[in-house]
């Protein structure tokens, strides 16, 4: 991939705050929409590159004064999605904390998300038509964000920097590794190794087979919730109910609180949503206030409408996804809203997620046209992983439903001196869980203090 047209990113800082042992500062960056603006041929000649915003909050423990935070080194924090923001908090607790005793934390609100220029259903056709929209949010995948990182890393004067990478944002510390290791001094990763190569499908098809094994699980554990499951499917197929916001709620949309199936720290939370779900009522039994209410906020991407839209894209390398998830889909059936006991799903995501989501319907066209894109630019750069020289601790969770074991461990043995922690005790929300541990562990292993 060609090098991005590197300039100095215009940064202020609009306010600081301190407050239950934390000191922070908000940071605002103007970097360009497009880092590599030759691919823009409707740019050429005019002498303007569209700008962003990107927002990002620093974290530096009140136990350091003034003076000696500001020798502290810094730790950017890629948060998971895409399209999450970064982790908003009160205090230093978890992973913050044990990193706060070493480091400035900046945590980034990558392009799109947060207080960083927005890209929803609002915002969006500011950019015009569905094509255009399209071919602007091309620029937000793990490439951009790097290059992002590397402009901030510039302007705020850092050496180079300790990464610390959640889910997708281990993917883009993976991009990180390929195309600026030289802004990296060491990179730390939970449960984000992706797959280098190969088409969507055949990531689907391995964690479609996870969240099976993961329903069983949950299944065995809870037992009367297999047929609550079903009567609550089988109940969306014969009465019309409806979610706070107005749009019907359909099994296919229900099997959605799937998610919770993806960590420790919240899958026993599905079985009292789900002892909640039905209330008696004159024309029989009704679905409740409170469960509606819960499973709302479950299924609407409302709040983070790049993770529905950009889902497959972190995937495309030079081809179509064209709807990976939903063709691998008719592979298990036993995931189909009408089978006999169908099972919940994963954090797959499906045409009709455009149909019957109120924050998506307007997007649409825009998704059919990034699903339909062929010319997505790589995001690793293989060989240059293969001779990789930046310390690299990863969290690789054997269990994890959504980003595969198997294909993790593959991407662990392609980049050079990359050292793989495998264990089962966690899922994908291992760093919520244990934090302090899971970091420390890290950090130490990539100084080789463990």
């Amino acid at each position: 991939m060609a090098e991005p047209v590197v300039e100095q990113a215009a940064h202020t800082i609009r306010a600081h705050h301190e407050f239950r042992g934390v000191r922070t500062a908000e940071h605002f960056f103007t970097v360009p929409l497009d880092h590599w603006p030759s691919t823009r041929p409707e740019d050429a000649g005019n002498g303007t590159r569209e700008t962003i915003t990107v927002f990002a909050r620093e974290f530096v423990s009140a136990e350091h004064t003034a003076e000696d935070a500001s020798r502290l080194p810094w730790l950017l924090y890629l948060q998971g999605g895409p399209g999450g923001r970064g982790t908003r908090t009160t205090s230093l607790s978890g992973w913050m904390k044990a990193a706060a005793r070493s480091f400035r934390i900046l945590m980034l609100d990558q392009r799109g998300t947060g207080l960083s220029t927005p890209a929803d259903r609002t915002s969006l056709p500011i950019q015009g038509d569905a094509e255009a929209q399209a071919r602007y949010l091309t620029h937000f995948r793990a490439d951009s964000i790097v290059a992002d990182a590397e402009l901030i890393r510039n302007a705020l004067g850092s050496e180079p920097w300790t990464v610390l990478g959640q889910s997708f944002g281990g993917f883009c510390a993976l991009s990180y590794l390929s195309f600026a290791p030289e802004g990296l001094s060491e990179v730390l990763i939970t449960g984000g190794l992706a797959p280098l190569d190969g088409p969507a499908e055949r990531v689907y098809r391995a964690t479609f087979q996870r969240v099976a094994e993961r329903n069983a699980e949950y299944f065995a554990w809870y037992p009367e919730d297999r047929e609550l499951v079903t009567r609550i499917s089988r109940h969306l197929e014969a009465t019309q109910e409806r979610l706070p916001s107005g749009e019907r709620l359909t099994t296919e949309r229900f099997q959605m609180v799937g998610s919770f199936l993806g960590g420790n720290t919240r899958v026993d939370a599905l079985h009292t949503l789900l002892e909640d779900a039905f209330v008696p009522s004159r024309d029989g039994e009704r679905l409740s206030d409170a469960f509606l209410e819960q499973v709302h906020g479950l299924v609407s991407r409302a709040s983070n409408p790049l993770y529905a839209v950009l889902h497959e894209a972190i995937y495309g390398q030079q081809q179509a996804t064209d709807w990976a998830a939903w063709r691998v889909l008719a592979e298990f059936p036993e995931f189909q809203p009408r089978a006999e006991e169908p099972l919940l799903t994963g954090e797959m995501v499906y045409p009709w997620y455009f149909e019957q989501d109120p924050a998506l319907v307007s997007l649409r066209e825009v998704a059919e046209l990034l699903a339909a894109k062929q010319d997505w630019k790589p995001l690793y750069d293989v060989a240059r992983l293969n001779a990789n020289t930046v310390p690299v601790a990863a969290a690789v969770y054997r269990n994890d439903i959504y980003v595969d074991f198997q294909l993790s461990m593959e991407t662990a043995a392609a980049v050079r001196g990359l050292q793989a922690w495998t264990t089962a005790d966690f899922h994908h929300d291992g760093i919520g869980e244990d934090g302090e541990g899971i970091f420390n562990r890290l950090l130490g292993m990539v100084r080789g203090t463990n």
